[in-house]
């Protein structure tokens, strides 16, 4: 089997002949083409790609995985975790919380690229990216945009607020805590746009997905001038959604009860200039080193239910690894 080619795939954009990798994000105002990969807790990966064109991705070949995946956190362990969680919120300590666990199971060799291929025919997502790049690769279904830009405009849509597809209400809860990061992104937002720009052309939006409804909303802002993308990373980074309200407080309760996150839960796209398409990072399997991971999680308020947000983060990832293959 040939080793994968060095490339970037998202939305129809085909990058190849990668002639630098670096971590500094200075230099991304410099007008190339640059894939963009940032994990959760902020380690960078930027790929700039020499050739860019519009091609649909190649199809390739997967073989089903056969094996077990193996969780980071048990059911047991979970839902201690969310109870926890609500303690914090009852102290008043903090509003909302994304709870994740990882799902791993060995990947000796091999390439990402056919399951990359099937999930854009059995699980078509707007905001799916491929990447692979030394050390790294990512075959992502991501249905949320962290930050579409096109000049000094830029716009991003949390997804707070998940049901089952043959469901068609969202309770209380789910729009409570999708209110609660709309705030958190316009003051994210606020930090980096032109005072009283910034509105929320869109709440509570129903969008439809394979097997599942997400409840989304826009908040979109005008860009100060001048302003670097070192700058907007770093305010922004990690996205709102898969952190939680306030974020500094979600931080600090995510980084005491689990383990990194890697890419998933970060931010995934490219950036040319002052255009941009980046995704949170979620419905993301990754390679590294002899592994293959998944990530899964939830939004955890004073109203959650530790069982039910478990099976939250089950729902999430049962079609997708049905792709994949192997037992979750």
């Amino acid at each position: 089997m040939s080793a994968p080619i060095t490339q970037m795939w998202m939305g129809g954009i085909h990058a190849t002949n990668c002639v630098e990798i670096t971590d500094d994000a200075t230099r991304l105002d410099d007008g190339s083409f640059w894939a963009v990969s940032i994990s959760f807790e902020g380690k960078a990966r930027f790929a700039r790609f020499a050739n860019v064109s519009e091609n649909n991705f190649s199809a390739h070949d997967w073989e089903p995985l056969t094996s077990r995946w193996s969780t980071s956190q048990s059911q047991s362990e979970y839902t201690a975790y969310v109870s926890k969680i609500r303690e914090s919120i009852a102290f008043g300590g903090v509003y909302q919380v994304n709870a994740c666990r990882i799902l791993s199971q060995p990947f000796e060799g091999g390439s990402l690229e056919g399951l990359f291929s099937q999930l854009l025919e059995r699980n078509p997502a707007q905001f799916a990216f491929y990447l692979n790049i030394e050390g790294l690769e990512v075959a992502s279904a991501s249905p949320e945009r962290f930050l579409s830009r096109n000049g000094l405009k830029v716009i991003t849509s949390p997804i707070k607020g998940t049901i089952r597809s043959d469901q068609d209400v969202f309770g209380e809860k789910d729009k409570a805590e999708n209110l609660m990061i709309v705030d958190l992104m316009r003051n994210d937002l606020g930090r980096i746009c032109d005072a009283g720009s910034i509105e929320v052309n869109e709440l509570f939006r129903n969008e439809k997905h394979p097997g599942i409804t997400h409840l989304v909303s826009d908040v979109e802002g005008r860009l100060k001038s001048g302003i670097s993308w070192r700058e907007i990373l770093e305010a922004t980074m990690p996205p709102g959604s898969v952190s939680g309200a306030p974020k500094s407080s979600a931080l600090s309760i995510i980084e005491e009860n689990e383990g990194l996150r890697g890419p998933y839960c970060g931010t995934l796209g490219w950036i040319h200039g002052d255009r941009a398409e980046l995704s949170v990072a979620i419905r993301t399997f990754w390679h590294e080193g002899s592994t293959l991971n998944f990530g899964t999680g939830a939004g955890i308020t004073w109203g959650s239910d530790p069982a039910a947000e478990w099976e939250e983060t089950q729902l999430k990832a049962r079609h997708l690894i049905s792709i994949a293959g192997g037992e979750l």
